[in-house]
């Protein structure tokens, strides 16, 4: 986008990336940044249970070079979309089978499963949606996203 002198214009929501190296296999996460700028998040522009994109613009999207167990769930090595259904008390993380799509295209029928995700306050206002992806131990790691006033995470391992 450019401005009236020609200049280009930051982005609203600009491309992040998270990713960690675990196991020896790499685990990245591509998505979308956008900020509050004033606005109410979650409960809003974030509504309780309908299902979010993770971000904005394009599909939030996993790629791992390991299969990972996110509790009951399996999640064989390759390339996915990240949703979340975000509740008043509990979000779910929705690993989706469908890729390239823009963030609002979901298919239910594509999900290769949904799994809980722990919630909290965060300890400071959040301004830019962030989401990290934080090793624990040598087979293990936090998929944390944070927002506002809340902060979701859910464990994973690599599985072998």
């Amino acid at each position: 986008m450019q401005t009236g002198t020609g200049q280009k214009k930051a982005p609203l929501s600009p491309p992040a990336k998270a990713e960690a190296t675990i196991g020896g296999k790499k685990i990245s996460i591509a998505y979308s940044a956008p900020s509050m700028r004033g606005r109410k998040i979650i409960g809003e522009l974030v509504p309780h249970d309908k299902v979010w994109r993770t971000g904005a613009n394009a599909a939030t999207t996993l790629m791992t070079e390991a299969d990972l167990q996110f509790g009951d769930l399996r999640v064989p090595k390759g390339t996915y979309t990240l949703y979340t259904l975000p509740g008043q008390s509990e979000w779910k993380l929705l690993v989706n089978k469908q890729t390239g799509q823009w963030g609002t295209e979901y298919s239910e029928a594509q999900d290769l499963g949904r799994v809980a995700m722990q919630v909290k306050q965060a300890s400071a206002p959040v301004e830019k949606f962030t989401i990290s992806l934080e090793p624990a131990g040598d087979k293990g790691g936090l998929l944390k996203m944070a927002w506002e006033n809340t902060e979701a995470s859910v464990p994973f391992t690599v599985a072998q």
